[in-house]
C-alpha cells in the first residue's frame, strides 16, 4: 500500500508549502456553475478540444459544430474552471444526476460495468448518487496558466514547468466544483468509470474511491468505482487539511449534510 501511495504522490502538487493553497487558488482561479446556455457552450467547447482534438477519444467529425455532447448532458450539472488573469474557461467537469424514473440506467458506468452492484443499489444509494465525468483541462490552457501562476517569470514559455505547478491547483478546482454541485443537488455519493492515473492521483489526495470489479476497456483501460463524499472529505481533512480548504470553499461541511453557501 505504501508503495502504491508513493507512486501516486508523483502526481501531487509540488508547492513549497500547503498553508497558502486556498489563497493561491483564489488568486489565480475561480469555479462557476455552467448554468446558462453560453457557459454550457464553453464547457462543450473545452470537451471537444480535449476529447476530440487533444486525446482523440471521440471522433471530431461527429461534432461538426465543435461542441462535444452526449445523451447524459440533459440530466447533468456542469461547471467551469476559470483562469482569472485571462478570464478564460480552462477546464470543465460534469455531474450526471440520477434519473428518478430510471435510477439503474442513469449513468454511463451502469452501462459498461459488469458488476450488478453499480445498478441495483447495493453499492450506493441510487437516488442520491451522481456520476463524475468529463473531468478535463485543456493542455493548451493549462500551459498558459503555468506562465502566470505565482507570478514567476521563469515559468514563462516553459510549458512543462508551468504545467507541473498549475495542474494540481486546477484539478483541486474541478473537485471543488464537484463538491459544490453535489451540495446543491443533495448528492451523497459519486460513481465513475475512471482512468487508473486519475484514481492514483485522487488516492494521493486522500480522496479514495472503492474499486468495483476489474478494469474494463472503455476508451482505454478504465476502473468502475464509487465513494461516499462525506467520508472522502473527512479523510482529506485529516490527512491533507490544505486540500480540504480548497475542496470545500463555498460549502458548509459542519452540518449533517453539506450545503452550498
Amino acid at each position: 500500500m505504501q508503495n502504491h501511495l508513493n507512486a501516486a504522490r508523483k502526481h501531487e502538487p509540488s508547492f513549497s508549502g500547503d498553508a497558502g493553497l486556498l489563497e493561491a487558488f483564489n488568486k489565480h482561479f475561480d469555479v462557476v456553475h455552467a448554468d446558462t446556455p453560453e457557459l454550457r457552450r464553453q464547457a462543450h467547447q473545452i470537451r471537444y478540444r480535449v476529447y476530440c482534438l487533444e486525446t482523440g477519444f471521440e471522433d471530431a467529425q461527429a461534432f461538426p459544430d465543435g461542441l462535444e455532447k452526449d445523451a447524459f448532458d440533459t440530466h447533468s450539472a456542469h461547471a467551469l474552471l476559470i483562469h482569472r488573469a485571462s478570464a478564460t474557461a480552462m477546464g470543465t467537469v460534469r455531474l450526471v444526476l440520477p434519473l428518478a424514473h430510471a435510477p439503474d440506467a442513469s449513468f454511463a458506468v451502469q452501462g459498461v460495468a459488469g458488476d450488478a452492484s453499480m445498478r441495483d443499489g447495493s453499492a450506493f444509494p441510487l437516488g442520491s448518487t451522481a456520476e463524475v465525468s468529463r473531468f478535463c483541462i485543456s493542455r493548451t490552457f493549462r500551459r498558459r496558466a503555468g506562465d502566470t501562476l505565482y507570478d514567476q517569470p521563469e515559468n514563462a514559455g516553459t510549458g512543462d514547468a508551468g504545467d507541473r505547478r498549475s495542474g494540481p491547483l486546477m484539478r483541486l478546482g474541478l473537485i471543488q466544483a464537484l463538491v459544490r454541485m453535489s451540495a446543491r443537488h443533495g448528492i451523497t455519493h459519486w460513481c465513475a468509470v475512471m482512468e487508473p492515473t486519475l484514481l492514483r492521483m485522487l488516492d494521493a489526495m486522500a480522496i479514495r474511491f472503492t474499486r468495483v470489479g476489474p478494469p474494463i476497456e472503455h476508451h482505454g483501460l478504465r476502473q468502475p468505482c464509487y465513494c461516499r463524499i462525506d467520508e472522502a472529505l473527512e479523510a482529506v481533512k485529516k490527512e491533507r487539511p490544505a486540500f480540504f480548504d480548497v475542496l470545500t470553499a463555498g460549502v458548509r461541511c459542519d452540518t449533517d449534510e453539506a450545503v452550498e453557501v
